[in-house]
Order: structure tokens, then C-alpha cells, then sequence
């Protein structure tokens, strides 16, 4: 008996999933200027998506600073751009990004630069776009910065403000990785096209600097 019960709980072990760590992340802007970076990576911090550039005519004070700061602790890192449809085309904003911090380079500790589309902090939620003239800003976005760098960008968003907006395009989803916004305990429904969140920003507030985000995988799979 004591073996029969022995045997049960190990065929139950290994039905059990994988348990595994999902490596934390931040990320951060000028909101956030003067970041304790080797405090953040105690923290257990492993990755971190930094504010580089909005439309065509912001660059973020902090931006270099930030990005060496995080190199220098050991921390993967990447750039994002605040996208202004209403402003210029999205191959003249890709462009901009690209020349002021949002590349890309295959050394494992930078990721693809992220395209943050959501709600328009000053005017039209959909900044006077209809649903396809914005499918086809942000592919054209996409387009010129993959065109550049050999990988896509991330596209950061919230389901609403996609349904809303882009008439919940399934565009993207098998190209661009996704950054999920919804402060909640899951993720919920994501936008169309998309089968997972790469990335989910869960809270505005923690314990360290910024919003506080997570990375749907382990650590191999976010060098990867």
C-alpha cells in the first residue's frame, strides 16, 4: 500500500506544470530621473524598457542615462517610443526613434524597441485616426523599423484603446510581440491576432521605480 501511495503522488508530481520563475521588470521615464539601478537589480528586477522618445520632437532628458545606468547593473534593456499619429507619418516617428536611442542589436542584452500606442494624453483618444488609416500608421511604423533593425518592435497597448481605435486589428499579431497594459490579476482578454502577451505591464506602482511589468517565459526566453 505504502508503495501503491508512493507511486500515485509521483504520477501526480509529474502532471503537475513546470514551475518556473517569470523574470520582473520595470519601466520608467524623465518621471523617474535619478533610478538606484543596482538597487532596482537586488530587487530582482531583470529587464527594463526605457523611455527614449515621443512624435518627432521629444527626447527624453533622462533617456541616456537611464539606459547606461541599467547597462551598467546587468540589466536587459530596450527603448520605447510614445507614438503621436496626429503629428507625422509612422515611417518619419520610426525614424525618429531609431535615431535617438530605439535600436536594436543582437547582444542579448538589448530588446527590440517598443511602439507605445494607447490613449492620446491630449486630445482624440484615436488622435483624429479612423481604424484603418491607424492599422496602417502603426504598420508602417513597424515596417520601417524592422526594415532597419532585422526585428519588430514591441507593441504596447490596451485592449480597449486597441478595440476602440484600431477596430481590434489581428494585423500584428503573428509579427510583433505584445505588451498587454491592464492593472488587474490577469490579463484578460487580449486584442485580436494575438495568443499570448509577451510582455504584461500588471501596476503603476511597486517597490521599485515606475510601472511594473512582467515577462510571460523564463530568463532563457527573455535573452532569447
Amino acid at each position: 500500500m505504502k508503495y501503491f501511495i508512493l507511486l500515485v503522488l509521483a504520477v501526480l508530481a509529474s502532471a503537475l506544470p513546470e514551475k518556473r520563475a517569470t523574470p520582473q521588470g520595470i519601466d520608467v521615464s524623465s518621471y523617474q530621473p535619478n533610478v538606484d539601478w543596482t538597487t532596482v537589480k537586488n530587487n530582482g528586477v531583470s529587464f527594463v524598457y526605457i523611455k527614449a522618445t515621443e512624435g518627432t520632437g521629444y527626447i527624453s532628458p533622462s533617456f541616456s542615462s537611464q539606459y547606461i545606468g541599467a547597462t551598467n547593473a546587468g540589466l536587459i534593456r530596450g527603448g520605447y517610443h510614445f507614438a503621436h499619429p496626429d503629428l507625422s507619418s509612422g515611417a518619419t516617428q520610426a525614424n525618429y526613434f531609431l535615431a535617438h536611442g530605439g535600436g536594436w542589436s543582437a547582444d542579448g542584452i538589448t530588446l527590440p524597441g517598443a511602439l507605445d500606442i494607447e490613449y492620446n494624453p491630449s486630445g482624440s483618444e484615436c488622435y483624429g485616426q479612423t481604424a484603418s488609416s491607424m492599422v496602417s500608421w502603426i504598420k508602417l511604423f513597424s515596417d520601417t523599423y524592422e526594415t532597419a533593425t532585422g526585428r519588430y518592435p514591441i507593441i504596447y497597448t490596451t485592449t480597449d484603446w486597441w478595440t476602440t481605435c484600431t477596430g481590434n486589428s489581428a494585423a500584428f499579431g503573428t509579427t510583433n510581440p505584445l505588451w498587454i497594459a491592464i492593472y488587474s490579476t490577469s490579463v484578460g482578454t487580449l486584442p485580436a491576432g494575438w495568443q499570448y502577451e509577451t510582455f504584461w505591464q500588471y501596476a503603476d506602482t511597486g517597490s521599485n521605480p515606475g510601472d511594473a511589468d512582467l515577462f510571460n517565459g523564463d530568463a532563457a526566453g527573455l535573452t532569447r
